[in-house]
């Protein structure tokens, strides 16, 4: 009845893209003026030419729930005891891996018994952008407290609350979508000084895109929501003057706190996960940074606060979720065919360094030095299996992209039993 069920609701939602009656319309442009969401529309419209999102992309703003703000979420307070079944599965995909793989996984499927698993989850790791995590939970608490009565006037400064760009984006190579809903002109693009776009869309690119020159513009916020508090926004001059003046000891005491504080209030050790400096060689020269580092475990203990509202409140907790949702291309363990179908809200990083070596070309997520791939997810598929993954690993001269999609695969095929 179960694999029926998910053929019958696959089978639908090929037919309803195809058909273009889109059930699922992308309707997030209007709520959050993230522009790149209108061009998208446009193309699941037909009324553009672009590639379409796979069938799991195609969710409504209002079809994003937390799945654990119940009495079930309540007893997950604590990671619950490791499934033997579950873990003996999960390790057998390993003994002819590289030894760093580690993972933590909660199956949360409604109707079945919670299933915990995991494999070395306190090692810890470079995180990469996975760090950009805390600064999602940074801002919202940062949000939260400056207007800690009204979600609307949160709301409405994501979305009216403009930022252009100046050298706090040096350097980076990621590229963003950029769209015009005027013109109706598109270009993916590096982020260029005197850009501007809403807090909403800084954090869009930031999460979506992984922007390391969004990820600093918005943690720079953060920095002045702590110090201004209801008189943020300040001007750009009163903002140059603070960053000039005010101590580097306090900058960086304080750009700690915005995104780290956040982190322990969910129960998340300092010792499991800690960001410690921008990701912007002009964010780190003006504020002086620490190590980085996180584990597996920390990470799912992130996706757990955020299913059952904790990451600052229930409101704060769907945007982050929302903001995660992918409906772009899906890359590295999102882009297992195992989970097209599937809702993925899913943030990754990596990080590598080559040296010379006989017979061997180095490249992007194939290191021979370090080789960092961090994978955060929560895959909902639409035959109700739910469940939420943290993988790390190190694994040199191998393309690490490739290696987490296939264990994207072979896990998923765990959790439904196939």
């Amino acid at each position: 009845m179960r694999y029926w069920y998910f053929f019958f609701v696959s089978f639908l939602i090929f037919m309803v893209v195809n058909n273009r009656l889109y059930s699922y319309p992308y309707d997030g442009y209007e709520y959050t003026g993230i522009r790149r969401l209108a061009y998208i529309k446009h193309v699941v419209d037909g009324t553009r030419k672009g590639t379409k999102p796979v069938p799991g992309s195609l969710l409504s703003i209002s079809d994003v729930k937390l799945n654990l703000v119940n009495s079930r979420g309540d007893s997950l307070n604590e990671l619950p005891t490791a499934d033997p079944a579950l873990e003996k599965q999960i390790d057998a995909l390993f003994p002819n891996r590289d030894e760093s793989y580690s993972l933590a996984l909660l199956d949360i499927t409604p109707g079945k018994k919670v299933r915990f698993a995991s494999r070395q989850m306190e090692r810890q790791f470079m995180p990469g952008s996975v760090g950009k995590l805390a600064i999602a939970a940074g801002l919202f608490t940062e949000l939260k407290r400056i207007y800690p009565d009204s979600e609307e006037k949160r709301h409405q400064l994501l979305k009216t609350r403009q930022i252009t760009a100046d050298k706090w984006i040096q350097t980076d190579s990621h590229t963003v979508p950029v769209f015009d809903p005027v013109t109706n002109s598109f270009v993916s693009r590096r982020l260029q000084l005197g850009d501007v776009f809403s807090l909403y869309e800084w954090v869009d690119h930031m999460l979506s895109a992984s922007a390391n020159a969004a990820a600093s513009v918005v943690w720079k916020e953060l920095i002045l929501m702590r110090e201004f508090g209801e008189k943020y926004p300040v001007s750009y001059e009163q903002e140059q003057e603070y960053f000039k003046n005010t101590p580097k000891s306090k900058l960086q005491e304080i750009a700690i706190s915005v995104v780290n504080d956040p982190l322990r209030e969910i129960g998340i050790a300092q010792q499991d996960w800690q960001l410690g400096s921008f990701f912007t060689g002009t964010g780190k020269a003006i504020v002086p940074g620490t190590r980085s580092y996180g584990n597996p475990k920390a990470l799912l203990q992130y996706l757990i606060a955020l299913e059952r509202g904790k990451i600052v409140d229930e409101w704060s907790s769907l945007q982050i979720k929302r903001l995660l949702y992918m409906t772009a291309r899906r890359i590295r363990y999102a882009s297992s065919p195992a989970i097209q179908n599937a809702a993925v809200y899913f943030k990754s990083g990596s990080q590598y360094k080559c040296k010379e070596e006989p017979d061997f070309k180095c490249g992007q997520y194939m290191g021979n030095v370090e080789n960092y791939m961090n994978s955060v997810a929560i895959i909902e598929q639409p035959d109700g299996q739910i469940y939420l993954i943290a993988l790390m690993s190190n694994v040199l001269r191998k393309n690490s992209a490739v290696e987490h999609q296939s264990l994207a695969t072979f896990i998923d095929r765990i959790i439904r039993g196939k």
